[in-house]
């Protein structure tokens, strides 16, 4: 089953955002994340909607933040982007009469649940500056090491 990449990469689109003055255009985060910009218009319109992000048109115009990374976590942004399935697996209704089925749905069920219930409290409490830090050091341990910076898909330093 195909995976729903939505949430990291909006997550690495506002931070990105963050270190970068100015606005980005839909073709630019389209770039950096090989999508198409219909698609990132439509997802970052989720995020515009909760007032995360704001966009002008025009010449000069583009993507900014409109909220600072302190202020955001990923529980925000997963219901910005429109709460997409947090797993792959499920219960099956084929057979919704066979008593089987009913014991295996039931279990199924309750620990998805669960676990779901988990995962989105977790989501609750780390912010995207939480993920800048952990870029920060990561950066730092690679610069120290003597090696060229992280690059994104757009080629660019992923501090420049």
């Amino acid at each position: 089953m195909r995976q729903d990449s939505r949430l990291s990469r909006m997550l690495h689109v506002l931070i990105h955002m963050d270190r970068h003055e100015g606005s980005a255009t839909s073709e630019v985060i389209a770039g950096m994340l090989n999508a198409n910009p219909v698609v990132i218009r439509r997802t970052m319109a989720g995020l515009r909607e909760k007032g995360y992000v704001r966009s002008e048109k025009g010449h000069g115009g583009g993507w900014t933040l409109n909220r600072p990374l302190e202020e955001l976590t990923l529980l925000d942004v997963y219901r910005a982007i429109g709460e997409p399935p947090v797993f792959a697996v499920g219960p099956a209704c084929d057979q919704p009469e066979c008593l089987v089925e009913q014991a295996v749905n039931a279990a199924l069920e309750d620990a998805l649940a669960e676990a779901e219930k988990l995962l989105l409290e977790r989501l609750g409490h780390v912010t995207l500056a939480d993920l800048a830090r952990d870029f920060d050091e990561r950066m730092a341990k690679v610069r120290s090491s003597g090696h060229e910076g992280a690059r994104c898909r757009e080629g660019k330093s992923a501090t420049a």
